[in-house]
């Protein structure tokens, strides 16, 4: 599976299942081999930061600076393990984890009101001013039990967010 020019054996792509947690089918994986030989322009069997940025609903994503530390040299089973987030067959406590790495800037596995803060700013980009920003984390963490001054970590998050209604999918075209 290195060599992005070889085709993918059954082997491969019930490897590739599993360790996505079986996410996509196997008709999904195929298509998004296709794809990931289509980013890897160099054959190398890696897509880099820079080819990612070429997919342009990724590029004019407000968190795609963030993404990109968690996405460059992803191999193909990398590749897919990352965009299993984003399947309708992922648990929310699989998209709670990736929203936490998102959020966990220095891999910590700490998130603190900074962190959080840094993320709006990309989010909200001029709609807001700092301070309605800061206003609205502080009185969302307070809600929820907790002071800017405190630290949060994956289990805060799952607790958080937990019982929310989150819709954080993508749908993968079959070729």
């Amino acid at each position: 599976m290195g060599n992005t020019s070889s085709m993918l054996t059954q082997y491969d792509i019930e490897e590739v299942q599993e360790h996505c947690n079986h996410a996509f089918s196997q008709q999904e994986i195929v298509s998004l081999y296709h794809r990931f030989c289509q980013l890897d322009r160099n054959s190398g069997g890696f897509i880099s930061a820079d080819e990612f940025m070429s997919v342009p609903e990724f590029a004019v994503n407000p968190l795609s600076q963030r993404l990109m530390r968690m996405l460059d040299g992803l191999n193909f089973k990398e590749f897919v393990a990352f965009l299993s987030a984003f399947s309708s067959r992922t648990t929310l406590q699989q998209k709670i984890e990736f929203i936490f790495k998102v959020y966990d800037l220095d891999s910590n596995g700490k998130v603190t009101f900074d962190d959080i803060l840094s993320v709006l700013r990309d989010l909200t980009g001029s709609s807001m001013t700092e301070q309605q920003r800061q206003k609205v984390l502080m009185e969302v963490l307070e809600e929820a039990g907790y002071t800017p001054d405190s630290s949060l970590a994956l289990s805060d998050f799952l607790k958080i967010l937990g019982n929310s209604d989150m819709k954080m999918e993508v749908e993968v075209p079959i070729d």
